[in-house]
């Protein structure tokens, strides 16, 4: 089959042919049919993230289950699915207690294995991690839900408890800030928009921010927000993955405030400076994410199905496999931040 494949860190990806995957028995071999270009691709491809090379990246992906293995249940031949980024063994405490997206034995299409770039990709554990897609989302706007939308969706709803009327401050308009910000009006929360980008910040009011904040023109994001929202945001998410923004988020937050880590904080920037002091002194909360459950992606799809959530206009570019690896290779431009979801359909 044709996939996209890099054979080192920052090395030029190609399309070539490789061999088809196998079935696993208790998973699917799928044909994708639409697959998201995330910035979880984009480090991993930098070696920020490392993978076994030659590497095909993918693992936001809307297709239909091609093959069943002879232990699967649920699931069958045709079927229209799409998975979270996180694909728990099924097995483990974390699994069966319902938090797959921690399990310390997951699968992860495009970073465990081989991903999405592809005609085919096989998933494992089909009967705990395959989600049936509604028909009434597309292929193109199910692959934008991927992880980016997924894990803001998280962010939000389970550890921020964003409620209609508070203030919400994103920082970085990416595709998950920029995910965040929809969920956010969605809600009904007010929400703050933090970038360098001029045109990150113009979009983020056409898709609904109540304010901007230009962290180009302040050297103090955080205080900028903190006056703006009367004291500080109800919530905060770092969507960028930056020690210097996951700490102005904390700082942005008023008392009692949570703050959620979806951004990547990789390498050297794995152990952050926060200020502990205030976070004891104010009972702040800090969380990490990592992903959506399958189970909980029902509420998620209802959401966006229901057209609250305008996720068609965060995608832009529609390309074919031959024009994935610029797509991948795009995100190295500081500018990236602010525009559309390129959405690659590899059999198109």
């Amino acid at each position: 089959m044709r996939a996209v494949v890099y054979d080192g860190y920052g090395a030029t990806p190609q399309v070539r042919d490789v061999a088809a995957p196998t079935c696993p028995p208790r998973g699917v071999v799928v044909d994708v049919l639409a697959t998201g270009v995330c910035r979880s691709d984009w480090h991993a491809w930098r070696g920020e993230d490392p993978v076994d090379l030659p590497h095909v990246p993918g693992h936001e992906l809307v297709g239909v289950v091609a093959q069943v293995g002879e232990q699967v249940r649920r699931w069958h031949v045709g079927d229209r699915v799409t998975v979270p980024f996180v694909c728990g063994c099924g097995r483990c405490e974390w699994c069966l207690a319902g938090e797959p997206q921690v399990c310390p034995d997951q699968t992860q299409p495009g970073f465990t294995g081989p991903g999405s770039f592809a005609a085919q990709v096989a998933l494992h554990e089909a009967d705990l991690n395959l989600v049936a897609l509604p028909d009434a989302i597309s292929d193109v706007t199910g692959a934008a839900l991927g992880c980016r939308f997924a894990t803001a969706y998280r962010a939000l709803v389970t550890h921020a408890r964003l409620a209609r009327g508070q203030w919400l401050a994103v920082y970085g308009l990416g595709g998950v800030g920029l995910s965040a910000l929809l969920i956010g009006v969605a809600l009904g929360a007010r929400v703050v928009a933090v970038d360098v980008s001029v045109a990150a910040l113009e979009r983020a009011v056409a898709l609904g921010a109540a304010a901007t904040v230009s962290s180009a023109e302040t050297s103090d994001a955080a205080a900028a927000v903190r006056s703006i929202t009367g004291g500080g945001a109800h919530a905060t998410i770092d969507a960028i993955g930056s020690p210097t923004v996951a700490a102005a988020c904390v700082w942005s937050l008023r008392r009692r405030g949570r703050h959620v880590q979806a951004g990547l904080l990789l390498g050297d920037d794995a152990t952050p400076p926060i200020p502990m002091d205030r976070v004891i002194a104010e009972e702040l909360e800090i969380y990490g994410t990592h992903g959506l459950a399958a189970a909980d992606y029902p509420a998620m799809l209802e959401l966006v199905a229901s057209g609250a959530v305008p996720l068609d206009r965060l995608v832009g570019r529609v390309v074919g496999l031959d024009d994935a690896p610029a797509a991948l290779m795009a995100m190295s431009d500081p500018a990236s931040s602010g525009r559309s979801i390129t959405v690659v359909t590899p059999r198109s």
